[in-house]
């Protein structure tokens, strides 16, 4: 469906695709908490995290941070069931992403341009490659640049993401010179509350400025 979607280049429909994807996958709605994607967990376990006096528990980092008799006292669950949040949180994906607009400062209407964009996955206490997906019900991240008023897909990579990974997304300038706003939007098929969004900007200059090298012959 994402793919059948992005072809048409409908950015707002794809984004909504990759996220009930998201949705499908652990078997929860967005407007849950996210803590429901934890095995053992409830709504009511998710309500006292949220809850919890004095540091409130909104986000599966969050409680990735108390130690283990601090989860203990909070969640009250067996040590089999509390070794399982553990395992979760290895393979919760951690990813940070940086990207580069290759010849930014060189770039014409109508001319292709590159982004460079590498993810990094946190290995931390995990082995050589993560295993499958938790799920109630592979985890692959997707990339997609847009246009940020114009809600047009530009363009879009899935990545099969283990430790460290390099795509290039590449799409057409604006056909008009000035300075553009677009969007890169890291989103997982898998899991929700991961997704990113990094905005960047291109100044566009006029196509009407010719380039190219003039050749010089002497005629004796």
């Amino acid at each position: 469906m994402v793919d059948v979607i992005s072809s048409n280049g409908w950015l707002t429909l794809a984004l909504n695709a990759m996220e009930l994807s998201q949705m499908v996958t652990q078997g929860i709605w967005d407007r849950d908490s996210v803590l429901l994607q934890l095995p053992h967990f409830t709504k009511e376990l998710a309500r006292r995290c949220q809850e919890n006096e004095g540091r409130p528990i909104e986000s599966i980092f969050d409680l990735a941070e108390m130690s283990i008799d601090e989860m203990r006292d909070l969640l009250q669950l067996s040590n089999p069931q509390l070794q399982d949040i553990i395992e979760f949180f290895k393979r919760f994906p951690n990813v940070d992403m940086a990207y580069e607009v290759r010849k930014g400062d060189d770039i014409r209407a109508g001319d292709n341009v590159t982004v460079q964009v590498t993810l990094e996955r946190d290995m931390t206490n995990l082995p050589s490659e993560v295993g499958p997906v938790h799920a109630p019900g592979s985890q692959s991240p997707r990339k997609k640049a847009g246009g940020c008023s114009t809600n047009q897909l530009l363009a879009i990579k899935r990545v099969a993401l283990q430790k460290r990974a390099r795509v290039k997304l590449e799409f057409t300038a604006a056909s008009e010179a000035g300075r553009k706003e677009y969007m890169i939007y890291l989103m997982s098929d898998s899991y929700l509350g991961r997704d990113q969004e990094y905005e960047f900007t291109v100044d566009v200059k006029d196509a009407g400025a010719w380039r190219g090298l003039i050749p010089m012959q002497e005629r004796g």
